[in-house]
């Protein structure tokens, strides 16, 4: 099970999820966001890591073309578009700079569903409001769930992310608020814990 852990900002949280057997960590830098890194906290992050898991710049109000440039800069390893600002088009212009691309979507976008369909190298399927905690209705993603390697997010947390791996069977999954304390507040303790519930299934 390919778990990613996202909108981390310092060092020891980054150490923590990959000790904890993450195998993916993502920075977010929208511009209003609560889990918003900055450039220093974003090179804490990379730099922590290293080659020990995949490195996610996560944006979804930024240029695509100048979010590649800064995640080539920054040093990360996967720039992720995410939502309805991006287009085909977008994804093909990013590639143009940084290799690997994810795509995030929900299903109210009513997106194509396969994955590469737009060039990326994965897709992850999010609820309908990113990093809002809500909660899968768990017949939606199986009922349309995408073929190849996708991550499946939106409201997981330790206490339910072992049911939501067995019901939906995604390639992997990504969380957000479920390891927070509060928004933008991540725990060593839930990272843990997500971790291991996640990839026991």
């Amino acid at each position: 099970m390919y778990v990613k852990i996202c909108g981390l900002r310092t060092a020891d949280h980054a150490r923590a999820a990959v000790d904890a057997g993450a195998r993916a960590v993502g920075v977010v830098m929208n511009r209003n966001s609560a889990r918003r890194a900055s450039e220093a906290e974003a090179l804490a992050v990379v730099e922590a890591v290293g080659e020990d898991a995949d490195v996610v710049l996560v944006v979804n109000d930024m240029p695509a073309v100048e979010a590649a440039r800064t995640a080539r800069r920054l040093g990360f390893d996967v720039l992720q578009l995410h939502g309805g600002a991006y287009a085909e088009s977008d994804f093909e212009a990013a590639r143009a700079v940084i290799a690997r691309v994810w795509r995030a979507t929900s299903l109210d976008l009513d997106p194509p569903l396969e994955v590469g369909a737009w060039g990326e190298e994965l897709l992850l399927l999010d609820a309908p409001r990113p990093g809002s905690g809500e909660r899968w209705e768990l017949g939606d993603p199986a009922d349309r769930a995408p073929t190849g390697q996708w991550l499946l997010a939106g409201g997981l947390d330790p206490s339910n992310v072992a049911e939501v791996v067995a019901r939906v069977r995604p390639w992997g999954v990504d969380v957000s608020s479920g390891v927070e304390t509060a928004p933008g507040e991540k725990s060593v303790d839930l990272i843990r814990d997500f971790v291991a519930a996640a990839v026991a299934v």
